[in-house]
């Protein structure tokens, strides 16, 4: 069995690092797996690039111009859609033609227009298609927030700046409708139950068959270390060490904010000295000082971490790992938070809620609820400890996102659909 995945990067961001993974798992369970981006990070000879760098830089650059013109030369939510109106058509590459299974991932930002997408449908090829965001179940957004109108027709986006019943999200959900309404091989996957709930809710997918199977996760890249050592190698200071990361910390939806004010309310409610409360960040900050400044207790930002290693040090060295995102598709610090014995506290809405049994192995804080965080983190600090067994968390973890588990999951997948298709 031939694989093919197709992502846009080969390592930056979340939906790329779980690709990876998932292309070595397969490598490692046997599979002739190869894995074809707009932007390769490594020398792997598995990971195919294409187009040269003007073309990539065209690609992203139209799409961004159309959403930029159509949003009357409004920078706001820029980046926040895609429209996917230009990309690479891969069908011609040796690569595409070998496989047997095309498994798309997040392909936005120039690496497939839905023109591309189609062209791969029409080839015949069973696909399967893993969503790390709802931008296949909505016209334009790749988080549909509060908005519902992705289960009946998208438009008055709120993403736009004047937003109306034939505007670009309506445009291009039809666009997407017609793409999937002839999809008849293609085969979704979510990354979490929560996730695919939302999928059989959306007018565009909801006929399309779904599965649930996670991200996975290696048992050797994250690993529990000594806490003393690892705060020692991170200068981090002898203290209760709170620990937040995300691509973008301070991206709204991932509710730094939220975290704050619960910082803030241990301090008030004297459930910990100002002095003895630290919190450690790591990510991208779009806006440092105004992020930085607001911080009411000591910190240290690290930056952006990609070395598993360090982010093994890292988790190993703190207290609790808080997500106080909106929604989360998946949550994958959350599990490796767990795998380095760290115990997670979260909001419970979305896919945390596949990762986290309250008071088991973490916390699940009430909906936008900074006082229910603030609980978690004290429970974390305070109990957590001597309640859960690190060594038990952490097992749980590989007997449910190991590679070699989850490649298991879609190697069924993968040849339950080569069966389907030699009997048609």
């Amino acid at each position: 069995m031939r694989v093919l995945i197709i992502n846009t990067s080969e390592k930056t961001g979340g939906a790329a690092i779980a690709a990876r993974r998932l292309m070595e798992s397969l490598h490692t369970a046997g599979t002739d797996v190869k894995m074809l981006v707009l932007h390769k990070e490594s020398q792997s000879e598995q990971v195919i690039p294409v187009g040269k760098d003007w073309q990539k830089k065209c690609t992203f650059l139209w799409e961004r111009l159309v959403i930029w013109t159509n949003n009357l030369f409004s920078r706001k939510n820029l980046f926040t859609v895609s429209i996917a109106n230009t990309g690479f058509n891969v069908t011609k590459l040796p690569a595409f033609r070998e496989a047997d299974i095309i498994h798309l991932h997040w392909i936005n930002q120039g690496m497939l227009s839905l023109n591309n997408i189609q062209e791969i449908f029409e080839s015949g090829k069973p696909v399967v298609w893993t969503l790390h965001d709802m931008w296949e179940c909505t016209a334009i957004c790749h988080h549909a927030h509060t908005c519902t109108l992705f289960k009946s027709e998208c438009r008055n986006c709120r993403f736009l700046r004047f937003p109306g019943n034939n505007d670009l999200a309506h445009r291009v959900f039809k666009k997407k409708q017609k793409l999937f309404s002839h999809a008849s091989p293609l085969n979704i996957v979510a990354v979490s139950t929560w996730l695919s709930s939302q999928i059989q809710q959306s007018t565009l997918l909801k006929e399309k068959p779904v599965s649930v199977i996670p991200n996975t996760l290696s048992p050797t890249d994250f690993r529990m270390m000594d806490k003393e050592l690892s705060r020692k190698e991170l200068s981090l200071p002898d203290k209760h060490i709170i620990l937040f990361g995300a691509a973008r910390i301070d991206d709204p939806i991932k509710g730094v904010e939220y975290l704050l004010q619960a910082i803030r309310l241990l301090i008030e409610k004297k459930q910990f000295p100002q002095e003895k409360l630290h919190l450690a960040l790591f990510g991208k900050i779009k806006y440092p000082e105004k992020l930085l400044n607001s911080i009411p207790v000591s910190y240290t930002y690290l930056g952006r971490i990609a070395d598993t290693n360090k982010l093994s040090q890292l988790y190993s060295a703190a207290d609790v790992t808080v997500s106080a995102s909106f929604y989360e598709t998946f949550g994958q610090t959350l599990i490796e938070a767990q795998a380095c014995g760290c115990i997670p506290v979260s909001f419970g809405n979305s896919g945390q809620a596949d990762i986290i049994r309250h008071k088991e192995n973490g916390f699940l804080a009430d909906y936008l609820s900074a006082d229910s965080l603030a609980e978690g983190i004290r429970w974390g600090i305070s109990e957590a400890r001597t309640a859960i067994p690190k060594e038990n968390m952490r097992s749980e973890v590989f007997r449910k996102y190991s590679g070699e588990v989850v490649a298991k999951q879609y190697l069924n997948l993968y040849q339950n659909l080569i069966r389907r298709k030699v009997t048609q």
